[in-house]
């Protein structure tokens, strides 16, 4: 198939690209990049007034499936994920049953073959069952296609047992991404603990049941060599310590969620509104500050959603008998360009790397960028579209979302992936 795009403000801070340009794409590559092309046979379309850049990724989703279909699935997922503009996401591993065998690997990725409206990248766990005990498979998923380890949901609690994680994966190449939770001293918290705890009379989670693992984890970083991804980073201190590793040339990335930059735990009122209810939580005004001043210095390498649904009467119950967690696929850009690239925080080439490029580095797969040779995974912005986050326009299964009514400006149109359309116009192409 040949498709030729018009007139796109075309933007790649990997390959210094910034101008208005046309794109030739043949075979699921772009052929060429340059002024007044031409195609004599094929799709033409005119994206004046849109950005074109390299597809979106969102290292950090929850599918659901296997096992729990009925918060979501992998064809509803990646709708949501296509809807959102991203062209690739990586599925979390904490299913039913856990994708810690390469059999489970292989399964996430037969259906996301079939079904899927982006590219899957799939996680396995870190422990068998995610228990914290006994290594998974690791080599086994690694030789299947795992791009990571995670025991995303919980944090491994003992330090030898995360030494021998990152001793293994280190050994095949695979970053290990660390949900940071020292579970002891956390307990049953619900909300940050301090002013929120209080005020709401529920229990507190105090920030450093985040920092302590924060700090083990760069140590054994340091220790074994294995690259270290701390994912949806939440407190000041925390990244302080991110920045610190980093100085210091220690293999340490990490990233943070819209909710996390963009709301706090003063958002959490009288309705104790469940859908705020995150692991790890809405923290302070001041920690989400220091959150966005790491997204402007470089400290914070990845934008991603942890998009977490779950069905309606889960969340749909008392504040402390609800699931953590809120989607986020389809309201992350838009939060991105309102409140950071549109404010001047941040240029659209940060953008790209923060939603993009840097992602695919961290898991080490293939580079996608604006130049001929690239694989032609895109994504088309209209960065003066006005809109509303509405549940009814969700394609996710899944309503559990902290934005519901926020009033955003820009959002993706299109969404190529390998040069195919998954979202045209706004509509996913079946």
């Amino acid at each position: 198939m040949a498709l030729l795009l018009k007139n796109a403000h075309v933007i790649d801070s990997q390959v210094g690209l910034n101008e208005t340009a046309d794109i030739l794409i043949r075979d699921g590559k772009i052929v060429e990049i340059g002024q007044g092309l031409s195609l004599e046979k094929g799709v033409e379309r005119d994206l004046a007034g849109k950005i074109v850049v390299p597809g979106l990724v969102d290292m950090h989703v929850h599918l659901r499936e296997p096992g729990f279909e009925q918060k979501e699935d992998i064809a509803s997922g990646t709708r949501a994920a296509a809807h959102g503009g991203f062209t690739a996401v990586c599925a979390m591993p904490n299913t039913n049953p856990v994708v810690d065998n390469a059999v489970a690997v292989e399964y996430v990725k037969s259906i996301a073959s079939q079904a899927g409206k982006c590219r899957v990248h799939v996680s396995g766990s870190c422990s068998q069952g995610l228990k914290g005990e006994t290594l998974s498979e690791m080599g086994d998923m690694a030789a299947h296609g795992a791009v990571a380890f995670t025991d995303d949901g919980r944090g491994i609690q003992a330090a030898g047992m995360m030494r021998r994680v990152m001793d293994y994966a280190s050994q095949f190449g695979r970053v290990v991404m660390s949900h940071c939770q020292d579970e002891d001293l956390v307990g049953d918290g619900q909300v940050n603990e301090g002013v929120a705890s209080t005020r709401l009379g529920l229990l507190g989670w105090p920030a450093e049941g985040e920092e302590l693992q924060i700090a083990r984890d760069i140590a054994l970083c340091r220790l074994t060599g294995c690259k270290l991804h701390i994912q949806h980073i939440s407190t000041a201190r925390g990244l302080d310590m991110v920045r610190a590793a980093k100085a210091e040339g220690l293999p340490v990335t990490c990233e943070v969620t819209p909710h996390h930059l963009f709301l706090t735990e003063d958002n959490i009122g009288d309705d104790y509104s469940t859908a705020l209810k995150v692991n790890p939580p809405l923290r302070t005004a001041a920690d989400a500050e220091a959150l966005i001043a790491g997204v402007i210095d470089g400290t914070v390498d990845a934008i991603v959603t942890d998009h977490a649904p779950h069905t309606a009467w889960e969340k749909d119950r008392e504040f402390e008998l609800a699931p953590f967690g809120m989607i986020g696929l389809e309201t992350s850009l838009g939060l991105v360009i309102t409140n950071l690239v549109a404010t001047g925080k941040i240029s659209w080439e940060r953008m790209t790397e923060l939603m993009g490029a840097n992602q695919r580095a961290i898991l080490g797969v293939e580079r996608v960028a604006l130049e001929a040779g690239s694989t032609a995974d895109l994504t088309v912005i209209d960065p003066e579209a006005a809109w509303t986050v509405d549940a009814a326009d969700f394609c996710s299964k899944a309503k559990n979302s902290g934005f519901i009514g926020a009033q955003l400006t820009g959002r993706a149109t299109d969404v190529y992936v390998g040069g195919y359309a998954t979202m045209e116009d706004g509509k996913i192409v079946e």
